[in-house]
């Protein structure tokens, strides 16, 4: 691995009336927990983006992101993913270049397609339009980023004359990820030049990805890849495994719902959790994460990790233990196996 490891957190400010907290009050202690896991120095702060969800699932991360900003000093901020389909892509270039101004350079963006057929009726639009939309937002935003005036004809969006203004602290503008389920999506990172987050089966969304870059004549090893894998740091399983799980199941109960009613796009109802790089929880003490989590990141060559902060209906403070050794504990660790 030439690139450094990062390790942080994602959240998706789901409300499940478990949790016993107003909205308000968990955004609130989610913008403590952060600067809090900033101080011990995480790398990273993803959110995952959903629309329509009764439990308040996370559907604009950019004002979230924003506001963490003004309370960190070091972690960068992501999504995994943020749906290319919903978000005009000068628009969304514009917010990247306010947030990238506010944070100092430290955000990037993952984006992908969303499947969803609920979403799309909410947007007003069929989900057949779903690749062209997220192809052209692609390609808008890798020319917004250059920082230069452009001009994009294409089926869904045609722009004249555009510049982004205030321009990008970062060179480029923010680092450019791809979600990949299938091979398609693997096809569309190597295509735009980007940095990957396997969503699928090794052998679909991860593999072909490497293999494409080797064959143009680019190192893999130059890029990032990054998943959401989470750890449970405990040395008593029995009393915070059964919290967590909870939070899990429902967390999970949302996606199933949402692949369930997909009808195959994209292959997502096609694939199993069982086919997938697997993202179940690593649970154990800290010695037992380390060894678990190393052993996951050599085996798929990952260069970001992150852990879900707050299980839907949970309290932020019911992770607090678990997220502290994972920051003073683990990550240390784990960052010197792969210092290179």
């Amino acid at each position: 691995m030439s690139q450094p490891l990062r390790l942080g957190v994602v959240y998706d400010f789901r409300n499940p009336p478990e949790s016993g907290m107003r909205t308000q009050d968990l955004y609130a202690a989610i913008m403590e927990q952060v600067a809090w896991l900033d101080g011990l120095g995480l790398d990273l702060v993803w959110f995952t983006e959903h629309h329509f969800v009764e439990d308040g699932y996370l559907p604009s991360w950019i004002p979230v992101a924003s506001a963490m900003a003004a309370l960190t000093k070091h972690a960068r901020f992501s999504c995994d993913v943020c749906l290319l389909p919903f978000n005009h892509p000068i628009r969304l270039a514009e917010d990247l270049a306010v947030l990238d101004n506010l944070s100092g350079g430290r955000v990037e963006i993952g984006v992908g397609m969303g499947y969803a057929a609920h979403e799309f009726r909410g947007f007003g639009f069929p989900i057949s339009r779903r690749l062209s939309l997220t192809d052209e937002g692609l390609e808008v935003l890798t020319r917004a980023f250059t920082g230069e005036r452009f001009s994009f004809t294409g089926k869904r969006y045609q722009f004249q004359d555009v510049k982004i203004t205030p321009g990008y602290v970062q060179p480029g503008g923010p680092p450019l990820w791809v979600a990949a389920l299938t091979e398609a999506g693997a096809m569309r990172a190597a295509r735009f030049n980007t940095n990957l987050l396997p969503q699928g089966p090794r052998g679909q969304a991860l593999d072909p990805w490497r293999k494409t870059l080797r064959e143009s004549g680019r190192d893999p090893d130059k890029y990032r890849v990054g998943i959401i894998k989470s750890c449970l740091v405990t040395d008593d399983r029995e009393r915070d495994w059964p919290a967590v799980r909870a939070g899990e199941q429902r967390r999970m109960a949302v996606y199933n719902q949402f692949r369930a009613e997909s009808g195959g796009h994209g292959g997502v109802a096609g694939i199993t959790e069982e086919a997938r790089i697997p993202q179940t929880w690593i649970i154990g003490n800290v010695d037992e994460c380390v060894a678990q989590m190393a052993a996951f990141i050599r085996e798929y060559g990952l260069t970001d990790v992150v852990t879900w902060a707050v299980p839907p209906g949970m309290r932020p403070d019911q992770m607090n233990d678990s997220l502290e050794k994972l920051a003073r504990d683990v990550a240390p660790r784990l960052r010197a196996m792969f210092s290179g």
